[in-house]
């Protein structure tokens, strides 16, 4: 199954061009072939644009906001522009405080840390472990999964009528799901939260590089996303919204940076002042080049046109489908069905084959990169495959333990640098090893399955 005509001839590149695109990898069976990215739900590709900005910066790399040297003063300059340009991005009200953080999870563990006494949290069990598990220390109510947009609002509307309405509350929600692809119904979630009294936090990791995100129009108090897979992997996050929680909070790190005054007491203790501003939780040196790699990649995204990006990502998204749905060993995971709106993330089973094994046939014998297991996502991948079994195979699933069966699944991830090939040489690929099987033996090593050696 190939791209239509009319949409090859529209894009036949990727309209962003990313780092290794060039890069070819050895075939078990011979020879060499240009590497095939789709796994960009976990790490995306630096774009060329981002590498091409950091490396014009770096002879001028300097400390931030002490140094009174020309570089110094320089990357303060930068961290700050970077710091208005992603907020300008997300569409941050004019009152709302954004932090560089280390990722995602960095984000929503330094908000868990930052909730008033007593705060009730409501997450679904379809969240990453990112947004799943941060929030340990406060009273959690974790909702089963819906199986439509209607029945997740619904279910969050159910549950916050419950609670003390007196006392502060948090819904985490994620904007589209790192495993199946489909957007969440964040506005209408947003209403129903504050229509409770409660606030709202969108994880936008898979949603931000695939859609525009708005804090206003999706009226959600903060959002929390990654660089690495914004096209920006250079080990910063950011987390944006309401300044209020977030400075009242103790520092996320103590340290320099984060104070505005010690002094030492009476007593022999210290005494300190903390900043108000962003800085109070980013304590140390910041990440300058991580922070100006974000805005680097908002500004490549806008200046692309989200509009450009989305259709052709859906052209993409429809190639894969179609070309799986060819294939009636093939089993594509989804919550709200085949017509729910989705990103370029798809995840399925394919019987008679472990997932690990059939990922290792795809890397091995056609120089594709997709992911297989359960996506740092348990409960969802557990509850959408449900009883159905997998063939232990040649190898088994990294995260079975000795007598389990064996629960995951493969994902295929794309987006702004994936050219139509890759594409077209995935999906011929699922109908070879479906059809044919694979040309080469595998093994277990270490949890992984390997090609086995000849």
């Amino acid at each position: 199954m190939s791209v239509s005509t009319a949409a090859a001839a529209q894009s036949v590149c990727a309209p962003l061009p990313v780092l290794g695109r060039d890069v070819t990898v050895p075939l078990v069976t011979g020879g060499e072939v240009a590497y095939a990215a789709l796994d960009y739900a976990a790490s995306a590709p630096a774009l060329q644009r981002v590498w091409d900005d950091v490396a014009a910066y770096a002879p001028y790399y300097g400390s931030v906001h002490r140094g009174a040297g020309y570089l110094s003063q320089l990357s303060t300059d930068l961290f700050e522009n970077a710091r208005r340009t992603v907020a300008e991005f997300l569409d941050c009200r004019p009152d709302d405080q954004l932090v560089f953080t280390r990722s995602t999870t960095d984000s929503l563990n330094l908000l868990a840390r930052a909730l008033p006494a007593d705060c009730q949290v409501f997450v679904f069990e379809t969240e990453h472990h990112a947004s799943l598990l941060p929030w340990q220390d406060a009273r959690v109510t974790y909702l089963n999964a819906p199986r439509t947009p209607r029945q997740a609002v619904e279910t969050l509307e159910r549950a916050l009528a419950d609670r003390d309405p007196y006392g502060p509350a948090l819904v985490c929600v994620t904007g589209a799901s790192n495993v199946t692809g489909e957007l969440w119904p964040v506005r209408e979630l947003a209403a129903a939260a504050h229509a409770h009294g409660a606030r709202i936090v969108l994880d936008a990791a898979q949603l931000a590089p695939h859609h525009p995100v708005s804090v206003q129009d999706l009226d959600v108090d903060w959002v929390a996303f990654s660089g690495h897979k914004l096209y920006a992997p250079f080990g910063s996050g950011v987390l944006a919204g309401r300044a209020d929680w977030l400075q009242a909070a103790e520092p996320y790190l103590a340290g320099g940076g984060a104070s505005r005054k010690v002094t030492r007491r009476e007593d022999g203790g210290v005494a300190v002042e903390w900043h108000e501003s962003a800085a109070r939780h980013e304590a140390g040196s910041p990440n300058v080049i991580g922070a100006y790699s974000i805005a680097s990649a908002c500004k490549a995204l806008t200046e692309a046109g989200f509009d450009t990006l989305v259709a052709r990502e859906r052209q993409l998204i429809d190639a894969v489908r179609a070309g799986l749905a060819e294939v009636p060993e093939v089993r594509v995971l989804s919550l709200f069905g085949d017509d729910a709106p989705r990103v370029g993330v798809i995840s399925f089973v394919v019987e008679g084959w472990n997932s690990s094994h059939f990922a290792a046939a795809l890397s091995a014998e056609y120089g594709i990169g997709v992911r297989d297991g359960l996506f740092c996502a348990h409960p969802l991948v557990r509850t959408l495959l449900g009883s159905d079994p997998q063939t232990q195979g040649e190898c088994g699933a990294p995260e079975a333990a000795p007598g389990e069966k064996s629960l995951n699944a493969i994902r295929v991830s794309f987006g702004a640098g994936t050219p139509d090939e890759h594409v077209e040489r995935f999906v011929t690929a699922v109908r070879e090893l479906v059809t044919d099987g694979a040309k080469w033996s595998y093994r277990t090593e270490d949890g992984r399955c390997v090609p086995a050696v000849s």
